[in-house]
This record gives C-alpha cells, sequence and structure tokens, in this order.
C-alpha cells in the first residue's frame, strides 16, 4: 500500500503545489524547489522518506525564520487537504522542535491535522517531552473539532501503526487512559474508533488493564459498549476466555458443553500454492433458544522453518437458537501476498467456538506443477 501511495508525489502534484506557495511566498523558487525535491534518490524514497525529503527542501526555500515559515504553511493549509499533504506537520517536526517553538509547533499540528493528519507529527514531541506532550493532548480532547479531538487519541496509540512505537506509554499507558476516558463517549464515531484501537494497541501489553477498564465502561452508553467491543477485538481472538463473561457469550464447561459435536472438512486433501481450498463446516449445539456464539476458523500455516503458526478468522458472531446448529462454507486462499508468502507441507484448519476448538482436519499444501 505504501509503495502505491508514494506515487501520489508526481512532478506535476509538486509544480501546483510550488504555485501555490508562490501565490502567498513570491519569492518561492518553484522550478527550484521542484527540481531539488526530484533529486537523484527520488526513484529509491519510501513514502516516509519523500514526505521528509518535501518538508526538508520546503524549508530551504521558505523564510529561515520559523515564525514566518510556518505562519505560510498555516495560511496554505486550508487549500492543502488530503493524506498527499503529511508534509506540513513534517515541517514542523523538521523544524519545530526547539522548545521555544513549542507554542508556534503546536498551534500548527492543530491546524495541519484538521486537512490531514498530524499523529505522525505529534509523536516526536511525545517522546522528547510525553508530561508537556499529554497535556496538549489533555486541551486537545476538549476541543470542538473533531479532527483535534481524534489527534489526542490517535497520536498517542503505543503502537500506531506506520508511526513511531512509544515505549514509555508500552510500560505505562495510564496518561493514554486518561485521554481515552475523555473521549470514549464522543458524538463522532471518526473519534470514538481512535478510542477504541488506541484501546486495543493497550491490550497487546496490558491486557488486564483493558479488561478492567472494560467493565468500568460498560453499561455508559450504546456507543461506548461499542468503543469496547472494539477495542477488545484482539482479546478476542487471542485471549477470548478472558473476555467471554464481559461480553456475555454462552457458557461452556465439561458439565454443561455448549457444543454437542463438529464437524470441518475440505473438499480436497491437497492444494497447490496459488489456489483455493474450500471446507465445509457443521456445528450442533445443546438445545437452547439464546446462545451468543463467535465461530472462527484457524489456519496452522506452515512457515519457511517448516514450522506451524496459526492463524485465526471469524465466520459468524451472533445470538442463536441452539437446537438449529450452524452450518456454512468458505474457502482459504493460498496465493502468495506481501503479508503472507506459502510454504508445502502439512497445514490444519481448526474450527473455533466461543475460544475452544471443537474441530480439525489437515491438508497438503503443494508446489504447483509447471
Amino acid at each position: 500500500m505504501a509503495e502505491l501511495l508514494k506515487d501520489i508525489y508526481t512532478e506535476a502534484f509538486l509544480t501546483t503545489f510550488s504555485q501555490q506557495v508562490q501565490e502567498v511566498y513570491r519569492p518561492f523558487k518553484a522550478q527550484q524547489f521542484v527540481r531539488a525535491v526530484l533529486a537523484d534518490n527520488w526513484a529509491d524514497l519510501t513514502l516516509k522518506q519523500r514526505t521528509r525529503q518535501i518538508a526538508i527542501v520546503l524549508g530551504q526555500f521558505l523564510p529561515q525564520d520559523y515564525s514566518e515559515a510556518i505562519a505560510l504553511l498555516e495560511q496554505l493549509a486550508p487549500d492543502c487537504q488530503g493524506f498527499a499533504y503529511l508534509f506540513f506537520p513534517d515541517f514542523v517536526v523538521v523544524y519545530g522542535t526547539r522548545p521555544e517553538d513549542w507554542a508556534l509547533s503546536m498551534h500548527a499540528l492543530e491546524i495541519f491535522t484538521q486537512q490531514s493528519s498530524a499523529e505522525f507529527a505529534i509523536r516526536t514531541f511525545i517522546l522528547t517531552d510525553p508530561k508537556r506532550a499529554m497535556g496538549q493532548m489533555t486541551q486537545w480532547a476538549q476541543s470542538a473539532n473533531a479532527h483535534v479531538r481524534r489527534l489526542a487519541s490517535e497520536g498517542c496509540r503505543p503502537r500506531l501503526p506506520w508511526g513511531e512505537s512509544l515505549p514509555v506509554f508500552k510500560q505505562d499507558p495510564i496518561p493514554v487512559l486518561a485521554i481515552l476516558e475523555r473521549l470514549k463517549n464522543d458524538p463522532e464515531l471518526y473519534v470514538r474508533r481512535s478510542v477504541a484501537n488506541n484501546l486495543n494497541d493497550i491490550a497487546k501489553d496490558h491486557p488486564q488493564l483493558v479488561i478492567e477498564t472494560a467493565k468500568k465502561w460498560q453499561g455508559q452508553s450504546e456507543a461506548v459498549d461499542w468503543v469496547i467491543r472494539h477495542g477488545c477485538r484482539m482479546l478476542l481472538r487471542k485471549d477470548f476466555l478472558a473476555v467471554q463473561t464481559l461480553f456475555g457469550y454462552a457458557a461452556d464447561s465439561p458439565a454443561k458443553p455448549l457444543v454437542l459435536s463438529a464437524i470441518i472438512k475440505t473438499t480436497a486433501t491437497t492444494v497447490a500454492i496459488g489456489d483455493k481450498l474450500a471446507f465445509h463446516y457443521q456445528i450442533h449445539f445443546r438445545p437452547e433458544a439464546k446462545l451468543l456464539v463467535r465461530v472462527e476458523y484457524a489456519v496452522d500455516y506452515v512457515k519457511a522453518n517448516g514450522q506451524q503458526s496459526r492463524k485465526l478468522f471469524k465466520l459468524a458472531e451472533k445470538e442463536i437458537d441452539g437446537r438449529q446448529g450452524l452450518r456454512g462454507e468458505r474457502q482459504i486462499n493460498f496465493k502468495d501476498l506481501t503479508t503472507r508468502k506459502h510454504y508445502p507441507g502439512q497445514h490444519n484448519v481448526a474450527l473455533i467456538v466461543n475460544g475452544r476448538e471443537v474441530a480439525k482436519t489437515a491438508f497438503e499444501v503443494v508446489r504447483r506443477e509447471e
């Protein structure tokens, strides 16, 4: 994805942007700016490297006084909206980290996040001065602007994808939870989704803390209940039994088993890399009218070293009539992806109901014959 996104920075895009800059700052040397950005190594740069290069070169062609340069970018911001303009907040990271520029930089990020996003840029300031930065995030959490409120949550996610991790909050997420407490019932789903994603990040390092937080928040509103459920999605996959009672899933015990019988069967015993393999499943539950169940299938993929690695996929999550049971079909795709490469060997596909494996079958993955 990032490899495709980096191509948004075409010469035409840079030329149009340089003309916009020239309209508010006449001394700007538009053609020289474009040539400097598209240096000899441009084709080899990643998306983040290209964003950084634009920010660095931009600073070389704007006024050397940071306050003047940032004022010009704030003036341009309303006409520079979208993902492509992440180099605006990145400009702040490159040129605005001096302590004496704090207020200017925070104001700029507040402006820029409303047009693009400052969730990556603010992390540099968190890493430098966590206490001061989280004080700023607390202020942003009270903003009238949803984009700014979202920044308060998204910016301090301990494990933000594509962003620098925040070891200080992996170790102690309490300051982050204080921000989420303010935003958990936000009127905008856009903000609440960030709160849930942040909570899910925290659960990777502090599952029990997230469970305790969920219990404290549960029942406050439908919106908050949605945040809790979405924020516990990793726990539902990796540690279902720890959150089973929290969400009211049907109980399962040796004395009162949830699943009476189950089968999972593939339509073939072998599949070639690049092809798909279908399987069907059938589950008989104890005969109760209302059972909340989460049904998943797990594939034990063979890795390059010959060991197996399990990955879960959801089949169904709903309240059912146990007297009717469940059945269905699904396909497993063995096409190689950038995120997963397939290797020959014995694989398994298992049926998981409310966190417990109830059926499993094996099949062989082979290389396609030429």
